[in-house]
Parts: structure tokens; sequence; C-alpha cells
């Protein structure tokens, strides 16, 4: 493929998040699901938190319903533990991921298994299709030895949590949205091309340093704390600035499906919306 045939992707709207607090008061940055960018198709939400101050996390998240869409939690630094009413009850540590499809439905809550340290990581949530919003409720639960961790060539480590790097596949499987979630850090000044899948639609996170996304003149910086919605070609190139960069780069075969949310519940109608609240309420969940 020849240079000037290659079809970068380019920045086409950057988002800061938005201060929130979510569960029992936890602070949290909301990136994906507020005024700015409420969705970006199949992705519905999108917390980062990070924090060295115990009273901002301890609360953590009781027990709260979901239906119809998946939760993915990134941990990055600390520990915290999830129950669900179907008998499911684990830790996630740092660098582990777990992918928890609702389906139907199912009451957890997340805890903070620590009394004090640093808390940080990420929650994405992700629709799904009408034909598995009422699905079994299932969880894709991934320690950080088995994520890939690799390296495509000097400066630059990527994690694979899910899609494709060469031969390379990440652990998560989910056909409907064929879901890409890479963790890639460069090291200053280097720059790396990544190739997404076409049709998907993309978005990168910048959480440590920053960079820019794009090729020559398409080049646009993208600052720590910032969401870049891609636009344009499938190959996306990271170029990392004096201190490096580490980003998250998730993309998803879009739905195009009607979206009714309320809360913990994402489907198709409202009708479906005020069914789950009666199912809820009479412990069908």
């Amino acid at each position: 493929m020849s240079h000037d045939s290659t079809r970068f992707a380019r920045i086409g709207r950057a988002i800061r998040g938005m201060p929130a607090s979510d569960g029992a008061g936890v602070k949290l940055t909301r990136v994906i699901g507020t005024a700015q960018l409420e969705m970006l198709d199949p992705f519905l939400m999108l917390d980062e938190f990070g924090t060295d101050k115990a009273e901002d996390y301890l609360a953590g998240f009781p027990d709260h319903p979901h239906r119809g869409f998946e939760t993915v939690t990134y941990m990055l630094d600390g520990r915290m533990r999830h129950k669900d009413n179907h008998g499911n009850e684990g830790v996630l540590v740092p660098g582990s991921v777990q992918w928890m499809t609702a389906g139907r439905g199912l009451v957890h809550s997340e805890m903070p298994e620590q009394q004090e340290g640093r808390m940080r990581g990420f929650q994405l949530w992700v629709n799904l299709p009408a034909s598995e919003k009422m699905s079994q409720p299932q969880y894709q639960e991934f320690a950080p030895e088995r994520i890939p961790q690799l390296q495509p060539q000097d400066g630059v480590q990527v994690k694979l949590i899910a899609g494709r790097l060469g031969d390379v596949a990440g652990p998560i499987r989910q056909p409907a949205t064929d879901p890409v979630y890479l963790d890639i850090e460069l090291a200053p000044g280097t720059s790396w091309d990544y190739e997404l899948p076409d049709g998907h639609n993309a978005f990168a996170y910048a959480f440590e340093g920053d960079g820019q996304i794009g090729d020559g003149d398409d080049a646009r910086p993208l600052v720590s704390q910032e969401l870049a919605v891609l636009i344009g070609g499938p190959v996306f190139r990271l170029r990392a600035g004096a201190q490096g960069v580490r980003v998250i780069l998730v993309a998803g075969r879009p739905l195009r499906e009607p979206v009714a949310r309320y809360g913990p519940f994402v489907m198709n109608t409202k009708e479906q919306i005020m069914q789950a609240f009666v199912d809820y309420q009479e412990g069908r969940f």
C-alpha cells in the first residue's frame, strides 16, 4: 500500500470529560454520556476514575441493576470486589479486565477492596443489539497475565484487551459489535500506526502525557484527559509528545438501532424500559 493511498484517521472532535459522581458518591470523570457526547454508537458511556484520596471511592457502588448492555471495567490501579445476585463474585486487580454482559438483567455491586492508596481505571458501557438485550447474563473476566502485552516496535507497548494485532487476538469476544480495545503506551517522540476495522466507530482517550493523531497537515494534538472522536480512514496514527503518551483506543461496529435509556437500563423502546422497572421491582433480575 503506497503512502499516498493510505487513509488516516483524524480527530473529528476533541472532548474533555465532566466531573460526575456515581454509586454511593464515587467521584469520577464522565467522558461519553454527557450533553457534549451522548453516545458514540455502540458506546453509551465512558467513565474514568482516578484518585489517591480514599474518600473519593470508599463508598463504592452498592447493589444496582443493569439490563440491555455490557459494562467493561479496566483497572489500572487498586482493587475492586464485585458480586452479583447470580452468585458470581471476584476481585479486579490492577491490569485486569471485566467484560460483563448484563443481558436480561442482574443486580450487582462493585466495592473497593482497599482502605487507602490509588484507585484508577475506566468503565465503558457498550450497547447490545435488540436480539441480545434479553440474553443470559455472562462475564468475561481476565487477570493481567491473560491480556497479551505486545511490543510491535521499539518504544511501543500495547495491551491487547480486544481486537487483533498481527497474529495475536485479545481475549474478549463479542461478535455483535466486534470490539477493539487497546491500551497503547508510546515513548517520547515515537510514532505508531494501527489499522482499525473498516466501518467501526472509534475513539482515543489520552490518560497520561500527550501526543498527536493523524498524518501530515491533518495531524492534531491530543492532550491528557481528552477524548478524540476519530473520523476519516481506518489507519490510526499516534505520535507521542515530549513526555510520551498513553491512550486507550476503542472501536466497535455501530448497531444503528433506536436507543431508549433510563439510568441502568438501555433498551430500544420506552415500553421496554417501563417493563425493565417492573421486572426489577418484582425481583425478576
